[in-house]
């Protein structure tokens, strides 16, 4: 256990508990399918009643390995010390990833739970919602949905854009990158003669793509209102291949969800490769490495975005100056979102970012002891 810092605030325990709830069908990227959707929510409770609480992450193959980490190995280092000293104690967490023969990105997943929940405790400590406390920018975002799951049925698009639209929801982040780009370009151009000209389409590859495959679907779309594609290129050539994209296309790129620190950012900037960053908080060292990546990229004057996430994102891309869109799912895909969270307020194709302090979230108790995986 650590010990007792000079301040009377003092980490007393974690709790962690693993939630999964079955989908009602399979859905179908690039090269992965989803049939279930998880989350952790993870818990760090405080001598000063003060408690930080935040749920993070869709990992159902290893959000026990997360979990055990965090109890087994994160808890007893960070117990007994000021929860407020939130770059001192990442730092003690992170020597964890010095083990070689272990997955690092699993520990890093872990230590971007514990970093959310404090980074909660400081909100509600200093009474003010995060974005503020980081140096607000935007009280409320366009929100769009991750979709455009491939199916037998092209019809299905229209249905699925009817749904957001009746939702409130002002875009989509369509799925490329396994069929031919003729192929996704026909599902594309459809999504957008559907939706209309006002309506956000992104096409996100998934890493699906050969440069000359990324570059073949960008020409063929160009004409119709692409915001930008998303992880075009297969990972193993990724640095120059989006570079290539971006200079002989002119459409934008994202990318860096697939990243676990700054310094893989870092890469992404000094080789040109990205117009947009998303990186992930949930996958790459929670807000605290988040904000260091966001000031690289305002260095550059590149976008900041965030791989879906909602309940850590708005606060995060809040807070910056050139952000992008909030990502959610469709209902059907993201249950948890839709039934977890309380007090989202979404209309007019916005989010409202929340003004409670901390994360500002209230989270739904029955939902959590309906789908709480038994340990």
């Amino acid at each position: 256990m650590g010990s007792k810092t000079q301040s009377t605030m003092i980490i007393n325990d974690i709790k962690v508990t693993a939630l999964e709830v079955p989908l009602n069908k399979t859905y179908k990227g690039s090269y992965y399918s989803m049939t279930k959707r998880a989350t952790l929510i993870t818990e760090i409770s405080t001598d000063d009643g003060i408690n930080g609480i935040i749920y993070n992450g869709d990992e159902p193959e290893e959000q026990l390995e997360i979990r055990n980490i965090i109890l087994n190995e994160i808890s007893p280092i960070i117990k007994g010390l000021n929860p407020l000293n939130v770059e001192m104690i990442w730092e003690k967490c992170f020597y964890l990833t010095k083990n070689i023969l272990r997955n690092r990105s699993t520990v890093i997943k872990a230590i971007s739970c514990v970093d959310s929940a404090l980074w909660d405790i400081v909100g509600k400590k200093a009474n003010m919602p995060l974005r503020q406390l980081w140096g607000s920018y935007h009280d409320e975002l366009p929100i769009i949905a991750i979709g455009g799951y491939y199916s037998k049925n092209l019809n299905d698009l229209n249905s699925e854009i009817e749904d957001y639209q009746k939702l409130g929801i002002s875009g989509c982040k369509m799925k490329i990158g396994s069929a031919s780009p003729e192929e996704d370009a026909k599902r594309f151009i459809q999504m957008r003669k559907f939706a209309g000209e006002k309506f956000i389409l992104i096409a996100d590859a998934n890493q699906g793509y050969g440069e000359q495959e990324a570059i073949e679907f960008c020409n063929l779309v160009r004409d119709y209102q692409i915001d930008w594609i998303e992880e075009p290129i297969e990972w193993i050539i990724d640095r120059q291949s989006l570079k290539s994209i971006r200079y002989k296309t002119g459409i934008a790129v994202a990318a860096g969800q697939s990243e676990i620190s700054r310094q893989g950012i870092l890469d992404l900037i000094n080789n040109e490769s990205i117009d947009i960053c998303n990186f992930d908080a949930s996958w790459g060292g929670g807000p605290t490495e988040w904000l260091k990546v966001a000031g690289l990229c305002e260095s550059n004057s590149i976008h900041m975005a965030h791989h879906e996430e909602p309940q850590i994102s708005a606060q995060l891309l809040g807070s910056v100056n050139k952000a992008k869109y909030i990502e959610c799912f469709h209902p059907d895909r993201d249950p948890i979102f839709w039934n977890l969270l309380e007090n989202k307020k979404i209309a007019n194709g916005k989010y409202k970012i929340p003004n409670l302090p901390g994360w500002g979230i209230t989270l739904n108790n029955d939902f959590i002891n309906k789908y709480k995986v038994t340990v």
